[in-house]
């Protein structure tokens, strides 16, 4: 779907240019019909300067003068004619200049009445005027038929100066309403934009809430984002700290059950595996549910410094096995997202390779396609593919000489599936495991 500004600006245009052709159209037929109506009385005022020209003998002779007021009848192919014929149709007279043409006859008889038609003559357009009369005499009367012709050349020339008048001006009338239009919507529209602006300085973490004033068609909308972005932020915070006072309150009868287990005998060793089984279950449900997700409003975390800062404390831990690192980030690459899940996710797989790794640990990311790509390599055992599974599952562990709750991995798996992600155990070319994880950018 187009955008509002383009959707509204096709509307307005169509709209426009629609009013403009019917208005061109109207106006267009108004002039025409005032220029026929000109040109009809111009050629009458000529028929009456011809009838006016015109003398009739008491025997019924018609007698024209040499030269008539008209130049332009006078001057052959002119375009301007004149013709005096009986009833009959037969010419009793025309004019100079329609020397050498046939006109055409003028109907015999129009009833007293002024008659004016188009016609096409000798390959052309012209219009005609014609009037038939009873001529009085003394020795009665004489039918009469003048008629008047005259080409539509100036006619059409003018109606096409009209045009090309009456479209440039319209055209250009168009041209500025559909500017000051656009100038307009974009003035009407401009609290949207400020809203995508303020939505997107959400996103990357630059203000908290939506904080300009807006018309009161939007006002509801905003406040009402307002509202759930401050609950959403309020719900975060109850929920982990509520997190927070489950594992400290959880902390003091585990305590007094381990302190109590020297003290029953040859129960104790069980005892203190429930104890430890408990406390990994407590902290494993804790990490879980502390997993914020995918959150559009979240700021943009670069990667980088996350991995830098845990690597500088994995080598530390690690120090004894002298594991090298090396780092192939694309620059710029981030998550959006919770920083406590990244450093979790982060944490577990690193911790795991510097664990496993024979002396070199190999951590790639990139993002292409709206997706972050990540891949956290060694050069250490490796993982059969058909346990790869098993390795995911909570409490699991492969080697079980090797210290570990065996919930790292599946926890790094629920964020990624909270995060709409996908996790993937494959073998890496260094000779260990590879575990490609992909994430929503």
């Amino acid at each position: 779907m187009i955008s509002l500004t383009g959707r509204v600006t096709l509307a307005s245009a169509l709209v426009l240019a629609t009013a403009i052709a019917l208005t061109a159209l109207a106006l267009e037929q108004a002039f025409e019909q005032s220029a026929r109506a000109s040109m009809r009385e111009r050629l009458f005022a000529q028929l009456y300067l011809v009838m006016a020209a015109a003398e009739v003998s008491d025997s019924g002779m018609l007698a024209m003068p040499a030269h008539l007021a008209e130049a332009r009848l006078e001057l052959p192919g002119s375009g301007l004619y004149a013709r005096i014929a009986n009833p009959a149709g037969e010419a009793l007279w025309h004019s100079p200049s329609a020397v050498g043409l046939q006109l055409p006859a003028q109907p015999a008889d129009t009833g007293g009445s002024e008659y004016f038609t188009r016609l096409t003559f000798n390959g052309g357009e012209y219009f005609l005027a014609a009037l038939a009369i009873e001529w009085e005499t003394i020795d009665g009367s004489v039918p009469l038929g003048f008629s008047v012709m005259e080409d539509s050349a100036s006619f059409e020339q003018q109606m096409g100066r009209y045009r090309h008048t009456l479209w440039g001006w319209l055209g250009g009338m168009a041209a500025a309403a559909l500017l000051a239009l656009l100038a307009a919507l974009a003035w009407g529209l401009r609290p949207l934009r400020t809203v995508a602006a303020e939505v997107h300085a959400i996103e990357s973490g630059a203000q908290q809430g939506l904080e300009q004033r807006y018309p009161k068609e939007l006002q509801r909308l905003t406040d009402n984002i307002n509202t759930l972005l401050h609950h959403e932020h309020a719900q975060q915070a109850r929920y982990r700290n509520a997190l927070g006072d489950l594992a400290h309150s959880l902390k003091t009868p585990l305590a007094v059950l381990r302190g109590l287990g020297d003290s029953v005998g040859e129960h104790s060793p069980t005892l203190h595996e429930q104890v430890d089984r408990m406390d990994h279950i407590v902290q494993y449900q804790l990490q879980r549910a502390a997993t914020a997700g995918r959150s559009a409003l979240a700021a943009p975390l670069p990667l980088q410094p996350t991995v830098e800062r845990l690597l500088a404390t994995l080598q530390k831990v690690y120090r004894d096995k002298g594991v090298r690192v090396e780092l192939a980030l694309q620059e710029g690459v981030a998550l959006r997202g919770d920083e406590g899940d990244l450093m979790e996710l982060l944490g577990n797989l690193l911790d795991n390779a510097f664990k496993w790794a024979a002396g070199t640990i190999r951590i790639s990311a990139s993002g292409r396609g709206g997706k972050l790509e990540m891949t956290v390599e060694d050069d250490g055992p490796g993982i059969d593919p058909a346990q790869a599974a098993l390795v995911l599952q909570r409490g699991v562990r492969l080697d079980e000489a090797t210290p570990g709750h065996g919930i790292g991995l599946p926890m790094v798996r629920d964020i990624i599936e909270a995060y709409g992600g996908a996790l993937a155990i494959e073998r890496s070319d260094l000779g260990g495991a590879a575990f490609r994880v992909t994430l929503p950018m």
